[in-house]
C-alpha cells in the first residue's frame, strides 16, 4: 500500500472545488475530459469535501466509475463546524463513501481548522474517529486543512503526532502576508516533518490575473508562460510538497496546468528573483485578498454574492480598472443582493479562512459603487 511518505514526481493535484458548471449543476462530460487528460499525463491526486456541493458525486462519475481504484488517489474532508451533533459530524464521512463510491479513500483531512472551530473536533471526538477508521484500513493517510497561525499549527501537530500530513494556504503572495502566514506555516509543518499538501496557490485564480506590473515582470523573463504556472511551480518547488492543488475549472486550465507540470521543472535563480519582485510588488497592493472559497456566503441572511463583489473591487484596486469594476459589479448584485444590503452580522467573518474584515470592505464597495 502506498503511503504519504513516498517521494511524489507528479506534484499537481485536481482541486474538486470549482468544477465547470452548466447553469446550476456540474458539467461531469467536461470534468471526464479533465480526468482523461490528467490521467493521460501521469497525475493521480484527486481533492474534494463534503461540503462542495455535488463534487462528491461528480467524482464518482467522472473518476471512480472510470478507472481502477488502485490507479488514483482520492482525498475528502470532513467538516464538524456545519454538523450540530456528534453524530451528524460521523455520517459526513458514511455519506461520503457513498457519494463517491470510492470504497476508501487515500488521504481523509479534518476540515478547515483555525482558532474558532478547532475544539468542536476534540468535543466530537472526531480525531479518535478518523483513527479508528485508519486502523480498519477505510482511511489510508490521515490529516487536517488548516486556516490560522503557526502557534496552533504548532499545537496540532505536537497533540496528534500520528498525523500523516497537513494541508496548508501557501501561495508567494501571502508567502509574508500576516492574515495567512504562509512561510511561518510551512516551517511548523517543516519541523514536524510533515508532508504538505498546499491549497489556494494559485490564491483563488488572483495570480492567474495579477497586476499589470507582475505580468509585465514575469513576461520580461518568460513571455511564453502563464502567470498562474509562476504560482504553481513556486508552491512545487519548495521541500517536502506531496502535491499542489489546483482547482481547475475547465479544459483549458487543465490544459496549462499540464503543460508545465508533466516535465516539472524548480524554479531556477533567475526566477526566483521574479518571485521576489513579484512578492514586492503585492505588498504594495490594495487589492482584497479572497481566494472565493465561498464560505461566507453559506450563512449570510442577505445572500450577499461577497466574493464576486470583491472580484469587482479588486478590478479597481489592483489594476485601476474602473469601468470594468462598475460592469462585474452590476452582474454580480443582478438578483438584488448588493453590498449595502449588509447588516453586519459578521457570520461571514467568522467563517473567513483568510480572516478578512469583510463588512468593512461590503461598506467600501457599497461606497464604490453607489449607483448600484
Amino acid at each position: 500500500m502506498p503511503t504519504v511518505h513516498e517521494t511524489n514526481p507528479k506534484k499537481l493535484g485536481f482541486g474538486l472545488m470549482r468544477l465547470p458548471r452548466k447553469g446550476l449543476f456540474i458539467d461531469v462530460e467536461q470534468v471526464k475530459t479533465m480526468v482523461d487528460l490528467f490521467m493521460e499525463a501521469g497525475f493521480t491526486y484527486y481533492d474534494t469535501a463534503f461540503l462542495y456541493p455535488g463534487s462528491e458525486t461528480a467524482v464518482r462519475k467522472a473518476l471512480v466509475e472510470r478507472y481502477p481504484r488502485d490507479s488514483f488517489t482520492l482525498a475528502t474532508k470532513l467538516n464538524a463546524m456545519v454538523a450540530p451533533t456528534e453524530k451528524s459530524a460521523r455520517k459526513q464521512f458514511s455519506t461520503s463513501l457513498e457519494r463517491t463510491g470510492a470504497g476508501y479513500f487515500d488521504y481523509y483531512l479534518l476540515h478547515a481548522l483555525m482558532e474558532n472551530n478547532y475544539s468542536k473536533y476534540d468535543r466530537f471526538r472526531i480525531w479518535e474517529f478518523v483513527n479508528e477508521q485508519k486502523a480498519n484500513g477505510i482511511l489510508r493517510n490521515i490529516g487536517f486543512s488548516f486556516h490560522a497561525g503557526p502557534k496552533l499549527l504548532d499545537q496540532l501537530l505536537t497533540e496528534h503526532p500520528e498525523i500523516d500530513f497537513v494541508q496548508l494556504q501557501i501561495n508567494y503572495a501571502d508567502w509574508e502576508n500576516p492574515r495567512v502566514t504562509s512561510r511561518a506555516n510551512y516551517e511548523v509543518a517543516r519541523k514536524h516533518s510533515k508532508p504538505i499538501v498546499i491549497m489556494e496557490p494559485v490564491k483563488g485564480g488572483n495570480l492567474a490575473n495579477p497586476p499589470a506590473e507582475v505580468k509585465k515582470l514575469f513576461s520580461a523573463v518568460h513571455p511564453e508562460m502563464s502567470c498562474a504556472s509562476w504560482a504553481i511551480r513556486f508552491a512545487a518547488s519548495l521541500d517536502g510538497i506531496l502535491t499542489v492543488l489546483s482547482g481547475m475549472s475547465n479544459v483549458a486550465q487543465m490544459q496549462d496546468n499540464l503543460s508545465y507540470m508533466k516535465d516539472f521543472r524548480p524554479l531556477d535563480a533567475e526566477e526566483q528573483q521574479a518571485i521576489r519582485e513579484a512578492q514586492r510588488i503585492l505588498g504594495n497592493s490594495s487589492a482584497i485578498p479572497c481566494t472565493a472559497c465561498r464560505y461566507c456566503t453559506e450563512g449570510c441572511p442577505k445572500q450577499i454574492p461577497i466574493p464576486e463583489i470583491f472580484a469587482a473591487m479588486n478590478l479597481h484596486l489592483g489594476n485601476g480598472q474602473m469601468a470594468e469594476a462598475k460592469a462585474t459589479y452590476r452582474n454580480a448584485v443582478s438578483e438584488g443582493h448588493a453590498a449595502s444590503d449588509c447588516i453586519e452580522c459578521r457570520q461571514c467573518e467568522r467563517a473567513c479562512p483568510q480572516h478578512l474584515e469583510i463588512t468593512s470592505f461590503l461598506k467600501q464597495a457599497a461606497d464604490l459603487f453607489p449607483e448600484s
